[in-house]
């Protein structure tokens, strides 16, 4: 996979930090976007989801919003890469 995994935190999110816990933890690549840091990042976030919530997880073409819902589709979707 040429795109590094993209994901939305905040630091005080339980979900935001297993998330990048697991990505370590595997190997992923990633950059982390705090949300806190800079304010153009929840901007981001409320034009891919129409919504304010973290993790946002951008990869490739697929965004999604919360990490532990979603560890299947993501960690079957980092596999085939």
């Amino acid at each position: 996979m040429d795109e590094t995994v993209k994901i939305y935190t905040i630091p005080t999110c339980s979900d935001c930090n297993f998330a990048k816990r697991y990505f370590k933890e595997n190997d992923i690549p990633y950059t982390d976007y705090n949300c806190e840091e800079d304010p153009k990042y929840p901007e981001e976030v409320w034009n891919l989801t129409g919504k304010q919530v973290v993790p946002t997880i951008v990869i490739g073409d697929k965004v999604f919003v919360g990490f532990a819902e979603n560890l299947n589709e993501i960690s079957g979707l980092l596999q085939k890469s």
